[in-house]
């Protein structure tokens, strides 16, 4: 019985993570070129990114123009549009 209860135990503690698994974090990193109340650019190589923010996105300092910054976000999907599967092409005799 009391090998049941340790074993149950380990299985939890091991299972546990997937049921708790997080959305994977991002990061870019390089010179803010615009700023608004929704949204920080910032040019990395060749490439503009925008990155939305919010009134709960954490920012140190004064952040302005000019300003090298590194920016943590993570991809969460707004809409999900299920597309039909097309037919399977007619197979030759």
């Amino acid at each position: 019985m009391k090998r049941l209860l340790v074993l149950t135990a380990v299985f939890l503690l091991v299972s546990s993570p997937a049921f708790g698994a997080t959305v994977k974090s991002y990061q870019v990193t390089g010179p803010v070129t615009a700023l608004t109340d929704d949204t920080i650019t910032v040019k990395k190589g060749k490439d503009l990114w925008e990155i939305a923010r919010t009134p709960d996105t954490k920012v140190t300092g004064d952040l302005k123009v000019g300003d090298k910054v590194t920016i943590e976000y993570k991809m969460t999907a707004t809409k999900v549009e299920v597309k039909e599967a097309g037919k399977a092409p007619a197979k030759k005799k």
